[in-house]
């Protein structure tokens, strides 16, 4: 699916934005309200993905709470939404190319392309790994889960997940409880399930303070997760996984580890710092007439969803000053509030000096949902996409007609 962009009035200051995420799609509906400005979205697929769902949707969770059409919220009457894969940067004639071959021109351009998953050259994973980065790596890690119960009537002898940051963390929380319920559901004789989480650093979360790393590693083992920190990865074949030159005997990893900066960046030669972010400045300004928010950028708390808000916020605003003939203001980061679940009603929160774990962390996470679903629609669409979170939703149908679900409905043509 290829929406060319439709030719803008020449009067009007056209900007470009690619990326669908949080940044993308924020930036595309603030900018929009500007009559002077000319907004085209240029992401590679028509739905936006809720990250922080997606643990949920790999383990029963309804696919609509992580995988929401754009034209849901985009109003498509002031924003050109063309679905392509960004490819080249023309810096001269001010366009960006299409791997469709499309060129689109831009008097502005807004880069918010996120990150993408990075195995560090550790052989084997790429190949055997299971991923929860997108809602494709979500079937399929779900479809697996479901085939081993009907194919050899057992769950796996342990279910390996890597990288103790949020995402691991979210799925460790959870994963024991669904695989017995997979168990139950399949009538297969009930056992000890092992799920393990492996860290190479010596804490779990190791950029949340030491007060919540200690609270969620006591949660985790409560509800029976192993625990590997300091353990390093040296590969991983079709049977087990690697970790500290010691086979651990798995069909089931999950890679969670690392991510990389979006390729976009290098193979159009942007400057980058130490940490292979896009340098910006004081307007996060990468170069003359091109922004670069969220992911990609060299802030100091880029890589979470709260930051590419702020920082889609923060341009589109300038922008908009820019159209009124004002000058711009400066960036300031804004540190945003950590909320980790881990396992049902339970999440830790870090919230500058305040801490808060269990239930209350919990309800502070589903009211964090709600706000962030509210940055794209109105208050009541924004409850109707919230209510998804209690809904439960199964591909199997072994696992429907138990749970007396819906009977399944087939995938998209585009998984």
């Amino acid at each position: 699916m290829t929406a060319a962009p439709k030719h803008h009035k020449h009067h009007k200051h056209h900007v470009l934005i690619v990326g669908g995420g949080f940044g993308g799609v924020k930036a595309a509906l603030e900018l929009s309200r500007e009559p002077g400005i000319a907004v085209t979205l240029l992401t590679d697929r028509p739905d936006f993905c809720y990250y922080p769902a997606l643990y949920h949707t790999a383990t029963g969770g309804l696919r609509s709470e992580s995988s929401i059409p754009l034209t849901d919220f985009l109003p498509t009457d002031r924003i050109t939404l063309a679905i392509g894969f960004a490819e080249t940067l023309d810096r001269i004639h001010k366009t960006v190319t299409t791997k469709e071959g499309h060129i689109i021109p831009y008097d502005t351009l807004i880069l918010a392309m996120g990150v993408v998953t990075n195995y560090f050259g550790i052989q084997g994973l790429s190949e055997y790994s299971y991923g929860i980065k997108s809602r494709e790596e979500v079937t399929r890690l779900k479809n697996h889960l479901h085939k081993q119960m009907l194919d050899e009537h057992e769950p796996d002898l342990n279910y390996v997940i890597v990288g103790a940051g949020p995402t691991g963390i979210e799925l460790a929380g959870v994963l024991p409880e669904y695989i017995r319920t997979i168990m139950k559901n399949h009538h297969v004789k009930q056992r000890a399930v092992h799920v393990d989480l492996i860290e190479a650093q010596p804490r779990l979360l190791p950029h949340s303070s030491r007060d919540t790393s200690r609270a969620v590693r006591k949660h985790l083992r409560k509800l029976g997760v192993r625990l590997y920190l300091g353990k390093s990865v040296g590969g991983e074949t079709a049977d087990a996984l690697v970790v500290d030159g010691k086979p651990i005997t798995s069909h089931t990893v999950v890679w969670t580890a690392g991510t990389a900066n979006n390729p976009f960046y290098d193979n159009n030669h942007f400057a980058s710092c130490n940490r292979h972010k896009v340098v910006v400045d004081e307007y996060l300004m990468a170069e003359p007439d091109i922004y670069v928010i969220g992911d990609g950028a060299s802030t100091q708390y880029s890589g979470f969803a709260q930051t590419a808000l702020h920082d889609a916020r923060f341009v589109a605003r300038n922008l908009i000053r820019a159209a009124s003939g004002k000058s711009p203001r400066e960036y300031k980061a804004k540190q945003p509030i950590a909320i980790i679940t881990a396992g049902p009603n339970w999440a830790a929160v870090d919230w500058g000096n305040w801490h808060f774990y269990g239930l209350l962390g919990w309800w502070l996470r589903l009211a964090a949902d709600w706000s962030a679903f509210h940055d794209f629609e109105r208050w009541w669409l924004a409850t109707e996409q919230w209510s998804t979170e209690f809904g439960l939703e199964e591909t199997c149908p072994v696992c429907a007609a138990a749970l007396r679900l819906p009977a399944p409905r087939p995938l998209p043509a585009d998984y």
